[in-house]
């Protein structure tokens, strides 16, 4: 959708900025580019080798304060627009990854910077409230007209969080409450005094050894709750205590899936009852599942609709609760708001946990016995920022105004197809293709991942990796064709090379 407020002539400048490339097909080539950004680059620009001289000095004078082994680029934010990064040195990179996916509407969005100037805003800045003892007196408003409004179907309340971990953490604690409650007889019975003393050592009856069931491939976080359902990668749990909690295996697709049908139903149903069984005879007492739409960190591994049909079915029969980690595949990426919706669940979720793209955190819920029977027993200074809420709600507005939830779906479908036909043509090179009709949140494995990585971003392409060899594609919900165009003439550039 077209913002009226960019001139006609600033779309011709654009339009000419982009010149076809030789080895694309005209379907392909750059037509009239329409943007949602007044002053986007028209292109990637690389001016030094990555990274360049300042940011190379830059990098050395943070690491003299801060950890920088983990540093992907620096960024110079204040030339950072729409899908474009730049960095110190003034290069300028199509931003395919956008900030681990956390980033919505684009770089330096002007309605978001016109709600951070917000009187609302300002006040929570400054007087930063903590929230369980001493909210805003406008926090319902808020919370009503932001967070709520995208609460997914069949939900109505919220707890927020500050990070997408937080979140998670809370949802567990939430989950584990409720069902030592159930076990206690209902929210209405008093903790005994062994119950009391006994919480304190660290110990049954007042601690008990409930669990939390997650899935292999996993990734929920790196606090100690969450840390302990997180299944991705070793470096995130070596030397770090853990719960004794049940990991469940998590269906391994074949692709194409159209060739494939009976072997992947077949994995996905004896996924199934496997974690049925850890349900029902894991030595710690399972309160609630909890999984991902689609396997993020993990290498972006995907199960069917009818899988989480199913698991929906399988935890209401063994009574425990299901937690959907909507933390990175919500906010409008997968072509529907919250991922889970392509589900076509008969009975919601019990919890989903968000953060990521709505700048904000938390879980929604929907059942009163998911709130603890006592204050404090949810609780810390913060519980989340009203700054962050009242962002979200511009996000929000932002994402409504310009329907950019049906044009990631429709962005994504061109870029799938495309995608599908380099397949075709360099099938050694892009492998298990995956992310069908899931808007622009796509995957393929690459026999030379982090080589093709560190060559797109030479090349003025940020990409992403996950799992051990996937390429993932995590563009904001403002990415067009003509960015989907660009990609694709790098990504073949590189595949030639």
């Amino acid at each position: 959708m077209l913002n009226s407020r960019f001139s006609y002539s600033a779309l011709q400048r654009v339009a000419r900025a982009g010149k076809p490339h030789k080895l694309l097909p005209s379907s392909r080539r750059y037509a009239t580019l329409s943007t949602f950004f007044q002053h986007e680059p028209s292109q990637p620009s690389i001016k030094t080798e990555l990274p360049g001289p300042i940011a190379l000095q830059m990098r050395t004078d943070l690491n003299d304060v801060f950890d920088t082994r983990s540093l992907n680029m620096l960024v110079d934010y204040k030339k950072s627009h729409g899908n474009y990064l730049a960095d110190p040195d003034g290069n300028i990179l199509l931003d395919v990854f956008a900030q681990i996916a956390s980033i919505a509407v684009g770089y330096n969005n002007p309605h978001l910077e016109q709600a951070s100037k917000d009187p609302a805003m300002v006040r929570s800045l400054i007087n930063r409230p903590a929230l369980g003892n001493f909210p805003d007196a406008e926090y319902a408003e808020i919370l009503r007209t932001g967070i709520l409004q995208a609460a997914p179907p069949g939900m109505n309340q919220v707890f927020t969080a500050s990070t997408g971990s937080d979140a998670n953490e809370t949802a567990y604690k939430a989950a584990i409450m409720w069902k030592a409650q159930q076990n206690r007889g209902g929210p209405e019975v008093e903790f005994t005094p062994e119950e009391m003393s006994s919480s304190m050592l660290n110990k049954a009856p007042g601690a008990p050894n409930h669990s939390i069931l997650s899935f292999h491939g996993g990734f929920h976080g790196r606090t100690f709750g969450s840390l302990s359902t997180t299944r991705s990668k070793p470096i995130h749990k070596l030397d770090i205590p853990a719960f004794d909690w049940p990991a469940a295996p998590f269906p391994k697709l074949r692709y194409p899936l159209h060739e494939f049908e009976a072997e992947n139903t077949a994995e996905e149903r004896r996924c199934l009852q496997e974690t049925e069984k850890l349900i029902q005879e894991f030595h710690n007492p399972v309160a609630a599942v909890i999984v991902e739409p689609i396997q993020s960190e993990g290498g972006d591994n995907h199960a069917s609709p009818a899988f989480f049909q199913a698991l929906r079915e399988l935890t209401l029969r063994n009574n425990v609760l299901l937690i959907v980690d909507e933390v990175q595949t919500g906010v409008g990426a997968t072509g529907k708001f919250w991922a889970h919706e392509h589900w076509d669940l008969s009975i919601p979720p019990d919890m989903v946990t968000f953060s990521k793209k709505a700048q904000a955190a938390g879980y929604y819920f929907r059942e009163p016995s998911l709130r603890p029977n006592k204050p404090y027993r949810q609780f810390n200074t913060w519980m989340g920022d009203p700054a962050r809420a009242i962002l979200f709600r511009a996000i929000l507005e932002e994402i409504t105004t310009k329907d950019l939830v049906a044009h990631t779906a429709k962005t994504g479908k061109y870029l799938f197809d495309q995608l599908e036909q380099l397949s075709s043509k360099y099938p050694g090179e892009i492998l298990n293709l995956r992310g069908k009709d899931r808007g622009t949140f796509i995957a393929f494995d690459s026999p030379r991942r982090d080589e093709l990585i560190k060559r797109a971003k030479s090349s003025g392409v940020n990409l992403g990796g996950c799992g051990d060899r996937a390429v993932r594609l995590r563009p904001m919900l403002v990415f067009q064709e003509h960015h989907a165009n660009i990609l694709l003439e790098k990504l073949e550039d590189l595949i030639r090379q």
